[in-house]
């Protein structure tokens, strides 16, 4: 494709596809969400083919020509590919070569032998929130799970007092911290820089991991007072090495890219001269790709060399952690296809029109609309995508730290009460050996904490900053 032709494609998606009223536009978000939320739920398809068939029945109800709703989707599939993917299979390599190694069970079985029974659900909020950096979420779980039992075992523990800790470390790197697949979408459709979102995520991702992890444990043990379940204490997969990389080598390997792109956004504020030679060797070490890039170059000897891996055994590494994001590709690409959908037949225009009626600040808004189709699809990426991609207008005029404050409203909002139709729901349910109600009780009830939290620390750095 042409440089003129990428322009033209940019020009033509400015103007809506359709001259639909809000009313009509307004049906055709709700038929199109409707759609998705019953292929996925009644009967049981894909979230990939759901969401291009939502895409396209919503394109429809707004009265847009077939082939331009098409041409909306691809595009935007395309374009949240191109923008994410790469780094999505970056980081699948890096979490990839932290659990094979032994290098997260070293993070692990450092931190808590170091911690007292006093403290052991802080240390399973810290360990949760240092393995599930560079892991998406349902990885973390299965890496965390026997430690979660074993721990809940052998200190006669509350599972919920352990469980609730290292489910809120992984949730909140999952809804709030890049590079991560959700606010990687998120900055990229609202045009937000990633090492100062990155910053200000620490700074709302760390008192929310406390308050519902640990903090809320203590009340979550209460209402739901079970054992850990012996049928579900999975072999650890660093019990078949013989050896395993250093807890320093590996922490460091972790926070690498996170290193490399706070320095960046550090740079950008003291520098702020794009001619200076320092700001573009940061910006070019700092960006994400460059940045998780290096980490999975540096890992490779201090994790997998470390772990006694060959050449081979790290090429098989790099394969087996590639084949499990291709379903996870298609649906943020998906979902990135509804979002083009609904801003070109004009939906984020009519809500830029209705926010100035409403008087809602545009945080707040970003926050409830994401809380809305996290709701209806049970998808956090879904929901990240498909908000960013509405409220992307609001952050138009926003100066760079409200842009990112944005994203992590979004991020919030995704991650608001988990429930039957997200798959985040079950997966907790089965290994922590729960029925509905307790799940309900403490998973989606940690969940929506979660996002409270958040959208409240959120609120409070937008009026300081």
């Amino acid at each position: 494709m042409t440089h003129l032709s990428v322009e033209m494609m940019a020009a033509d998606a400015v103007e809506p596809i359709t001259s639909a009223g809000n009313a009509q536009l307004g049906i055709s978000v709700l038929v199109g969400i409707a759609v998705i939320v019953l292929l996925i739920t009644r009967f049981k398809l894909h979230a990939f083919l759901s969401l291009t068939i939502g895409s396209l029945v919503l394109g429809a109800v707004a009265g847009a020509p077939l082939d331009k709703a098409i041409t909306s989707f691809t595009n935007g599939l395309g374009s949240t590919v191109a923008g994410v993917g790469v780094l999505i299979a970056l980081g699948a390599i890096l979490g990839k070569l932290l659990a094979d190694s032994g290098g997260a069970d070293q993070i692990v079985d450092t931190i808590l032998a170091k911690s007292s029974r006093r403290m052991m659900p802080w240390a399973m909020v810290l360990i949760a929130a240092i393995v599930g950096l560079p892991l998406f979420f349902e990885v973390g779980i299965v890496l965390l799970i026997p430690v979660v039992l074993l721990v809940a075992k052998r200190g006669n523990f509350s599972l919920m007092r352990i469980g609730i800790p290292a489910l809120a470390g992984l949730s909140v790197m999952h809804g709030l911290i890049p590079p991560h697949p959700g606010p990687l979408v998120a900055i990229d459709a609202i045009k937000a820089n990633l090492g100062v979102t990155l910053g200000l995520g620490v700074i709302v991702a760390i008192p929310t991991a406390i308050l519902a992890g640990p903090v809320f444990a203590r009340f979550a043990s209460r209402w739901v007072d079970i054992a850990p379940p012996e049928k579900m204490i999975p072999q650890r997969p660093s019990e078949e090495l013989e050896k395993r990389p250093s807890f320093a080598a590996t922490l460091s390997t972790v926070l690498l890219p996170v290193v490399l792109m706070l320095a960046k956004a550090l740079v950008d504020i003291v520098v702020d001269d794009p001619e200076q030679h320092v700001q573009r060797v940061f910006d070019v070490i700092g960006s994400p790709l460059v940045a998780l890039l290096a980490a999975v170059l540096v890992g490779m000897f201090t994790l997998g060399r470390a772990a006694g891996f060959s050449a081979g055994r790290l090429s098989s590494t790099v394969e087996k952690s590639l084949a499990p994001i291709a379903g996870i590709l298609l649906i943020v690409g998906a979902g990135g296809g509804f979002k083009q959908t609904l801003v070109d037949v004009g939906v984020g225009d009519m809500i830029l029109d209705m926010s100035k009626d409403w008087g809602l600040p545009a945080l707040l808004l970003a926050w409830l609309i994401a809380v809305a189709i996290r709701l209806a699809t049970g998808s956090a990426t879904v929901a990240t995508v498909s908000a960013a991609g509405l409220v992307a207008p609001l952050a138009a005029d926003m100066s760079t730290t409200h842009a990112a404050l944005m994203v992590l409203a979004v991020g919030a909002g995704s991650l608001f009460f988990s429930h039957v139709n997200d798959a985040g729901f079950w997966l907790v349910k089965e290994y922590f050996g729960m029925n509905v109600g307790q799940t309900v009780k403490t998973w989606s009830l940690m969940e929506t904490v979660i996002s409270v939290v958040s959208i409240i620390f959120v609120l409070l750095l937008s009026l300081v900053l």
